[in-house]
C-alpha cells in the first residue's frame, strides 16, 4: 500500500519543444539516484556518487528532471542536484548552460509497481515544510552518519509502507511532519521508506542522515 499526502500531475505525456544545443556536463552535488524515468516512482538504475560527472542529454521544460548518462548507464536524475559552471541547480539555469530540452512520454508500466506515474506525495524538503528538496543544495553534508550493520539490517528486514514525495531523496533533505518515522530498537535512529529507498532520519530536525542501499 502506498501512502500519499498530495497528488501531483498524472499527465500521460510531457510534450516539449526540441532545440539544438551543445552537449553539457554536470556534477552530482551529492550521491544521486539515477532512475529509469523522470519521477521518484521509477526504478533506481544506479547511483551517481557525489562530485562525479555526468553527460546531460537534456532536461524537461516543465519539470526538474534531466536525462543523463553516467558511465554505461543512461537514465534520469533530479536537476536539483546536478550543478555546472553556475554552481546552482542545472534545471533552473538551462538557458544559460545551453542545455537541450527533451521530452518524455509517461508509461505507467515502467514505474514502480503500485505507484501511479507522476503521482507523488507532499514535498520532501530541504528547508521549511513545503519547499522543494532542491533548496537543500549548498547545505553542508556534515549530517551524514555511518550506522552499524545491525541498524541497516534491521531497516532492510523490517520494511514499512513506502511513501512517495515530491523531490529526490538525498542526505541532508528534510522530511515533512506528516511522514511517520519508525524507531530502530536499541539505537538513536528512526527510519522510513521514501521514494523507493529506506532512509535513516534524525528525529528532531527530521533530516535524512543515511540512505540504506
Amino acid at each position: 500500500m502506498f501512502k500519499t499526502f498530495l497528488l501531483g500531475s498524472t499527465a500521460a505525456a510531457m510534450t516539449l519543444a526540441s532545440s539544438a544545443f551543445a552537449e553539457t556536463s554536470a556534477t552530482a552535488w551529492t550521491d544521486l539516484n539515477l532512475r529509469a524515468g523522470p519521477s521518484t516512482t521509477y526504478e533506481i538504475l544506479s547511483v551517481i556518487p557525489a562530485s562525479e560527472s555526468v553527460t546531460v542529454d537534456g532536461c524537461l521544460d516543465d519539470d526538474t528532471w534531466c536525462r543523463v548518462s553516467y558511465g554505461e548507464v543512461s537514465g534520469w536524475a533530479s536537476g536539483e542536484y546536478l550543478t555546472a559552471m553556475v554552481q546552482a541547480p542545472i534545471h533552473t539555469n538551462r538557458e544559460q548552460l545551453a542545455v537541450e530540452t527533451v521530452t518524455y512520454e509517461r508509461n505507467p508500466d515502467n514505474a514502480t509497481t503500485g505507484a501511479a506515474a507522476g503521482a507523488v506525495g507532499g514535498a520532501i524538503v530541504g528547508g521549511p515544510v513545503g519547499a522543494l528538496i532542491g533548496a537543500a543544495i549548498g547545505m553542508g553534508t556534515g549530517s551524514a552518519v555511518t550506522p552499524t550493520e545491525k541498524v541497516t539490517t534491521y531497516v532492510r528486514t523490517n520494511p514499512v509502507d513506502p511513501i512517495y514525495l515530491d523531490g529526490e531523496v538525498v542526505v541532508g533533505a528534510g522530511v515533512p511532519q506528516e511522514v511517520t518515522l519508525q524507531e530502530v530498537p536499541e539505537s538513536d535512529y528512526y527510519y522510513a521508506y521514501i521514494n523507493g529507498v529506506p532512509v535513516l532520519v534524525e528525529r528532531e530536525q527530521r533530516r535524512v542522515v543515511h540512505i540504506v542501499r
